[in-house]
């Protein structure tokens, strides 16, 4: 099969569109054949092994797993003797911890679920890391109720546009912050307000929040928490940093200062799981929650795509199509 293949830490060049072995399932395997692939900024860090830190998770010297990526969609081409709840030809969507840029992936039954009648196979492979993180930073970190205001930074990004409709399924008053050109999309994403930073410094307005995600960390956590009420949830969650721990610094400080003020201070870690990745299924079942794609790449233009995602101006979401 095709695949794009990595055997060295390093900017988008050193993929390689390789032929490589197919793999085999497990007894509680899926082998997918993969019909896309979404990339996001976590996948560039594990391709460049920067932050350093990341390499203790991925190989120390070059890549342990040769196949980047996270997210896919794609049809069931087989199933391992004890998967019970798929069968081949069904049309699912998920995660994978051992690469996706490749036609086809074997995935642990439990991280996939049926892509909703509604949804393409491209818009579906948009969803699982990015939503996931949204959904899990507003419903079980932020623990948002109906009528409380949140505010989303980075608002048109790949995480940022799944906030922004999630926090309004969650009933919340939302307002996202983007630059002009993205304006426009933000408020048709359900937006009751939108900051433009080009003009406005949400921090220096009169507006405070219970729940600010923060996407981007362009300020210091100092200047955003002026924006939160005093018993506010503050996110971080841009994943950028330093060259050795990237954000593990400024994670940390924020654990520090949350033990000396009532404001809630809350960086964290999304862990996908399977029970989330069908509350996200029934959400874009029911057009809660719809996913929006930037651009499109073939497979043997990947790096092209993590080059595009790298740069930090994604609208929505980046796919590779297999």
């Amino acid at each position: 099969m095709r695949a794009a293949v990595q055997r060295r830490y390093g900017p988008p060049s050193v993929l390689e569109s390789s032929e490589i072995g197919l793999p085999l399932p497990g007894r509680g395997d899926v082998l997918v054949q993969v019909g896309a692939a979404a990339v996001h900024p976590g996948d560039y860090f594990v391709m460049t092994g920067e932050p350093y830190l990341v390499r203790l998770a991925f190989g120390l010297r070059r890549p342990r797993l040769g196949i980047p990526g996270r997210d896919l969609a794609g049809v069931v081409a087989a199933v391992g003797k004890d998967v019970t709840a798929l069968r081949p030809g069904d049309e699912v969507f998920g995660w994978s911890t051992t690469g996706t840029l490749a036609e086809y992936a074997c995935v642990p039954a439990g991280n996939l679920v049926s892509v909703p009648a509604n949804l393409s196979i491209v818009s579906a492979a948009a969803v699982p890391t990015s939503a996931m993180t949204a959904l899990q930073a507003l419903r079980k970190i932020a623990n948002v109720q109906p009528g409380q205001t949140v505010l989303v930074t980075g608002s048109s990004g790949g995480v940022g546009s799944f906030a922004i409709q999630i926090a309004k399924a969650l009933g919340a008053e939302v307002t996202g912050v983007c630059s002009t050109h993205n304006v426009d999309l933000v408020r048709s994403l359900g937006a009751d307000h939108v900051v433009d930073y080009t003009r406005t410094d949400f921090t220096r307005t009169e507006k405070r929040y219970d729940v600010i995600l923060d996407n981007v960390e362009a300020q210091p956590l100092a200047v955003v928490r002026r924006a939160l009420t005093p018993t506010g949830t503050l996110i971080p969650n841009s994943g950028r940093g330093g060259r050795w721990l990237g954000p593990l610094g400024r994670n940390i400080k924020a654990r520090v200062l949350s033990g000396f003020t009532r404001q809630r201070l809350k960086p964290f870690l999304s862990v996908e799981t399977h029970q989330d990745l069908l509350t996200l299924a029934e959400m874009l079942a029911t057009g809660q929650v719809k996913p929006v794609i930037d651009r499109t790449y073939p497979l043997a233009e990947a790096a092209d795509a993590l080059r595009y995602v790298a740069a930090g101006h994604t609208r929505g979401k980046v796919v590779v199509t297999i």
